[in-house]
């Protein structure tokens, strides 16, 4: 999308929401994945290993979490305040022009 449209219309903060959003859920995921991983862990060595990374993918998902937060894109201790910002984000969702 052109640069002044996205601002005219106000999708270029909802463009950074969005990346931040699923870069979340990836990182969510991520977590999930490596938890389950350190489970199976074959040997000490293999379970050592994905725990670090079990540890690192924690980090980033506080961090990226923090980072919303800070945004005013996330509000997980709020859910009435989550819910509005997911309202108006599917408003503007729906309100975007085509092209």
């Amino acid at each position: 999308m052109n640069t002044i449209l996205e601002h005219l219309t106000g999708m270029h903060t909802m463009t950074d929401q969005v990346i931040a959003m699923d870069f979340l859920v990836t990182a969510k995921s991520g977590v999930r994945n490596y938890a389950m991983a350190v489970t199976e862990a074959g040997t000490p060595e293999i379970k050592a290993t994905l725990s670090r990374h079990l540890d690192e993918a924690i980090d980033t998902h506080e961090k990226i979490t923090k980072y919303m937060m800070e945004q005013g894109w996330y509000h997980p201790w709020n859910i009435k305040e989550q819910i509005q910002l997911d309202l108006k984000s599917i408003e503007t969702a729906l309100n975007a022009p085509t092209l």
